[in-house]
């Protein structure tokens, strides 16, 4: 039977299969609104592959502008970590794609890491990104997540140096996040060239797929990416959908 974190990978490399890069959906938890979160979050698990499920935060550094947009107003509108793992927990039918959680550090020490592990488990999730926390700095998180089978997934970007790029990756489970650009989320990304090399650099040194990330928004830029990448992190267009009350899954599958 797979563990959670293998959930992860297993998914991607099926897109794989199919001939085309995985999708990683990316939702902000409780925007637009706490009432329609379960049907957001069933509709784009029912189209992509792994859906990503940001935490709202008062300083999210690695975000732009819409994923700030959206984690003030899901603050505002009475957000909380318990409320998430709640609604996770309470979600029948179960969501078809395995499920991440993205969140800086502060939330998930002040919920506390001698419970966090147990609750997300229970709620369904398989693995956590977060984005501040450093390699070095990890291994508590890593040792916590590890006692129920969860992923770390790790961060790279172009700027990577080499020896710690193939660090990053070995660590890295259930996929590698390489990020597109150096900056935040939301601006869309041409893929030239060079994007296409770094991103095969990372493929050639990861023991687990490599999903692309941070200005993905289009089916033409997703095609660029195949042959070079596992999957595909689609985040600020995908919160714009559902700002406009848009179906997602629609827009998923228009990426394909």
């Amino acid at each position: 039977m797979a563990t959670p974190r293998d959930t992860i990978s297993h998914a991607i490399r099926r897109a794989a299969a199919q001939g085309r890069p995985a999708v990683v959906g990316f939702m902000t938890a409780g925007f637009p609104d706490q009432a329609g979160f379960r049907a957001s979050l069933a509709s784009i698990a029912s189209a992509a592959d792994v859906v990503e499920i940001g935490i709202p935060f008062t300083d999210p550094m690695a975000d732009g502008m819409t994923i700030q947009r959206a984690s003030r107003a899901s603050l505002e509108g009475g957000f909380t970590l318990p409320w998430l793992l709640a609604e996770l927990a309470a979600m029948q039918p179960r969501p078809q794609a395995p499920l991440l959680l993205m969140s800086y550090l502060n939330p998930l020490l002040a919920y506390g890491l001698d419970q966090l592990p147990a609750a997300v488990a229970k709620a369904g999730v398989a693995g956590f990104i977060i984005p501040d926390l450093p390699y070095e700095e990890s291994a508590e998180m890593r040792a916590a997540l590890d006692s129920h089978d969860l992923a770390l997934v790790q961060m790279v970007t172009p700027v990577t140096p080499p020896e710690r790029l193939k660090v990053l990756c070995e660590a890295s489970q259930g996929f590698v996040y390489a990020v597109t650009m150096t900056g935040t989320t939301g601006k869309s990304v041409a893929v030239p060239e060079d994007v296409l090399a770094y991103m095969d650099r990372v493929r050639a040194v990861s023991p687990v797929p490599v999903c692309a990330g941070f200005g993905i928004r289009s089916a033409e830029q997703v095609a660029r990416m195949q042959g070079h990448v596992d999957g595909v992190v689609v985040g600020s267009a995908l919160v714009e959908v559902l700002e406009r009350r848009e179906d997602p899954a629609a827009f998923i599958k228009s990426l394909r």
